[in-house]
């Protein structure tokens, strides 16, 4: 009877060890807990509450660590208010060569995946012809118009909305492409492309569109985007490739990838910050900035998406067109930010922030309603 005692009381133990808190119950209902095996218990339930106490911690963590890109329309504006309230109460210059720190992590964030071969692929000619017309010409010139119209006595904010026109397509052209269920492969395509070309093109713009209003140092803002673009684009792809080597493109895709795009938010969110603490007194004393900054920029992209809707609609299918409408309404707003709060300043970052509230609300918008109206899915 001992024996077989013994062997249930060892088989209750190996249970214990496998399934903690089955196996404690179970143990504690039989009565065949002893002395040994409550110091065993107890050895291992301090275990257990640790590791649950750890767990409890790194999902708290991971929610924490999320919850700005899934709540983007929430932390903009509570960034924004801690940042006014703390600009107002302490001094904040401290942060200034914190900022291209940030800008370089938020930029590396957001290319990490990015295939640069597909620029020099051969397919989609008509695409990239139609996305360099609407993306470097006129875009530009409805920013142009716009800026001239309301920004004219503010030549800060004019630069900041002339960075957001010239710096086209970001992961948000590549996603929602994929959710319009468009041409994938193409807006890659334009978004490497965009990317690359706006980057070099963009000093030269900014000094035809605003040279006449600000100093436009050519070469320091070529030194600016070398470092907040072509600099987290080299260490992107070092990573991508590092990270190929240890995961299935499957598993890139879905389980590590994801995990980097939070990372682009909390930098950007960080630069918004620091540029706004900085000088939340002087746009406090000019709060009827923001009221022009909004309306200029809800004017923007209302043409943006009118103008590519329209080409769209003339030139191209379903699936080419939702690429064509995303890799030009939309705009490159990440390093829009880096580079106005690195190279101008506060006032230029401030209508780039608000850019992403209007973006995104946008094309969430702009989604709905295309997918109903202008590019509906065509029923058998």
């Amino acid at each position: 009877m001992k024996f077989v005692k013994m062997c249930f009381l060892l088989n209750k133990i190996t249970e214990f060890i496998r399934k903690p808190f089955t196996a404690r119950k179970r143990v504690i209902e039989h009565g065949f807990c002893s002395e040994n095996c409550y110091a065993l218990d107890k050895n291992t339930l301090h275990g257990i509450v640790f590791n649950e106490r750890r767990g409890m911690i790194l999902k708290s963590l991971k929610r924490l660590y999320f919850f700005p890109q899934k709540h983007l329309m929430l932390s903009i504006p509570v960034v924004l208010v801690i940042s006014f309230v703390t600009g107002t109460v302490f001094d904040m210059g401290f942060l200034k060569n914190t900022i291209i720190i940030a800008t370089v992590i938020m930029i590396y964030a957001t290319v990490i995946g990015l295939n640069i071969k597909e620029i020099f692929s051969l397919s989609h000619k008509k695409l990239i012809g139609f996305s360099l017309l609407i993306n470097f010409l006129l875009i530009p010139l409805s920013a142009y118009i716009l800026g001239m119209t309301f920004l004219k006595e503010q030549p800060m904010i004019f630069t900041g909305l002339a960075l957001a026109a010239l710096l086209p397509t970001s992961g948000m052209t590549i996603s929602w492409t994929g959710i319009a269920k468009g041409n994938v492969s193409g807006a890659i395509k334009l978004t490497v492309l965009g990317l690359i070309a706006g980057s070099l093109l963009t000093p030269w713009y900014l000094l035809l569109m605003v040279g006449e209003y600000i100093e436009i140092d050519i070469g320091m803002i070529f030194k600016s985007i070398v470092i907040i673009v072509f600099l987290p684009l080299l260490l992107g792809q070092i990573t991508t490739k590092w990270l190929r080597k240890k995961y299935s493109m499957e598993e890139f895709k879905t389980k590590i990838k994801p995990n980097f795009q939070p990372l682009s938010i909390w930098g950007m969110l960080y630069v918004v910050f620091a540029s706004v603490s900085m000088r939340s007194e002087v746009i406090m004393e000019n709060i009827h900035l923001i009221f022009i900054s909004l309306i200029t920029l809800i004017a923007f992209y209302f043409i943006n998406f009118a103008l590519s809707t329209l080409i769209a609609k003339k030139f191209f299918n379903r699936q080419d067109g939702f690429a064509l409408v995303y890799g030009t309404a939309l705009r490159n707003l990440s390093i829009a930010i880096g580079l106005a709060a690195t190279a101008f300043g506060t006032e230029a970052a401030l209508i780039v922030t608000f850019a992403f509230i209007v973006q995104q609300q946008g094309v969430v918008l702009y989604t709905k309603l295309a997918q109903s109206r202008w590019f509906a899915l065509q029923t058998q």
